[in-house]
């Protein structure tokens, strides 16, 4: 569980102000939990666990990065392995946006919700005033790997929901604007959620451009591939944090980039 210091970080800074930030991989937290802590059995091979969680802010047992970035108060990049999972735990006044990278994910709950979901699809909860559910990789044979960001709600005892997206990537070197503001009425975004924040998606297979407005932030994940951004080259699970107003020059040099980029409100 390598962990490394801000000394691991590169910043971009204009007339003093910081504006864009690369967060190597290296400098995250890696959790491997206990296979008992949600109702899983031994490890099937000793020499990988059942979890392997990348924390991008503080989380579970570890609190030593930051603890949010403006209202997004998890990312967490999850590999689950065949037949292992979350047990049923509960949830409450969260926005849960998961985001299925490989394999399947099978999610129950207890308002009667059940669905597996592949590769690009998006399941989304507002947990509201309280909600039970599992997460748990069925397949027997390949592992599941799936993107889990839990985002502030505007409102706390809001009424529990569940909803999902299905949808197949492709290389489109646009930006899928996946998630919006539920009281966003300009937006066409499929899925909707109760802060004013917004989830895009990209595969690139070339240059891109993205910006960000005065007075808003994103947080930009690598899910896949490598790109290189404001001239700095992003491995696969690397992040950065980008201040607005800025425009993020995306280049894949080796053509193709799975890019994942959270944008809301300055802080």
């Amino acid at each position: 569980r390598r962990v490394h210091g801000p000394q691991d970080l590169r910043v971009t800074r204009r007339r003093g102000l910081i504006m864009f930030t690369h967060i190597p991989a290296r400098s995250l937290f890696t959790s491997q939990p206990s296979p008992y802590l949600f109702g899983n059995g031994p490890n099937a091979n000793a020499s990988v666990n059942w979890l392997r969680s990348i924390f991008h802010f503080n989380f579970a047992e570890w609190n030593g990065g930051r603890s949010n970035f403006g209202v997004l108060r998890v990312l967490n990049d999850d590999l689950v392995q065949p037949d292992r999972g979350f047990g049923t735990h509960p949830h409450r006044d969260m926005e849960i946006v998961t985001y299925v990278v490989d394999g399947f994910l099978t999610h129950q709950d207890s308002m009667g919700s059940a669905e597996t979901l592949g590769r690009g699809c998006i399941q989304y909860m507002s947990a509201g005033t309280g909600v039970q559910h599992s997460e748990r990789n069925e397949d027997n044979s390949h592992p599941c790997r799936f993107i889990q960001s839990w985002v502030l709600p505007r409102a706390r005892g809001t009424p529990p929901k569940y909803g999902s997206l299905v949808r197949s990537p492709t290389v489109r070197d646009e930006w899928e604007h996946l998630v919006a503001d539920i009281l966003d009425t300009s937006s066409s975004a499929p899925v909707r959620v109760n802060q004013d924040v917004n989830f895009f998606v990209g595969l690139l297979s070339s240059e891109k451009l993205f910006s960000v407005r005065a007075s808003r932030q994103a947080y930009v994940l690598l899910i896949e591939g490598t790109v290189t951004v404001q001239g700095t080259k992003l491995q696969a699970h690397d992040a950065a944090i980008a201040t607005g107003p800025l425009d993020l020059q995306f280049h894949s040099p080796e053509g193709q980039a799975h890019i994942m980029i959270v944008e809301m409100a300055s802080a």
